[in-house]
């Protein structure tokens, strides 16, 4: 699976009420959540985020609740891939079983900057920064990660399997 994309940038400690503010949470839909994601630290980014777009962000990215809303959002917005110097743990999970691939790299964080492309091979566990062609390597994911992500989700895997 390769994903490329244009990038918005954000710093440390971006946490699930920033990702999507908790008044929003009255629904689980995508589109709907999609449509505030980010609102109160980039009021512009729903309207302007490109399907396949990637979110950057330094350290502890999606730390705060254990709501799956904030990856759902993320995808909802049209994000297709997250990067950030590290993960709060349960991001890292939910992300996982929405959907929504997330990437360990802190190098390429401190490279990458607003509007930036890059291409990243979760595959082969390669990241590359198409503007300055700087090449990262990172963790890839297992082949069951894969085929979750791959599914759109780890309750989307689970109904191909029992179909």
């Amino acid at each position: 699976m390769i994903i490329r994309g244009r990038c918005w940038k954000f710093g440390d400690n971006v946490d699930t009420d920033a990702i999507i503010p908790a008044r929003y949470l009255n629904t689980t839909d995508p589109r709907e959540l999609g449509a505030h994601c980010m609102e109160d630290v980039c009021p512009q980014f729903a309207a302007k985020v490109r399907p396949g777009d990637i979110l950057v962000a330094g350290e502890n990215f999606g730390c705060g609740s254990s709501r799956e809303h904030a990856p759902v959002a993320l995808r909802g917005a049209g994000i297709a891939c997250v990067i950030a110097a590290s993960f709060a743990r349960i991001f890292f999970r939910n992300a996982i079983n929405t959907g929504l691939p997330i990437i360990e790299c802190p190098a390429a964080v401190v490279v990458i900057q607003e509007g930036d492309e890059v291409e990243v091979d979760i595959a082969k566990g390669l990241l590359r920064h198409l503007r300055s062609g700087r090449k990262f390597a990172i963790e890839p994911f297992p082949p069951e990660i894969r085929r979750i992500i791959e599914a759109g989700g780890l309750m989307n895997l689970v109904k191909q399997r029992v179909r």
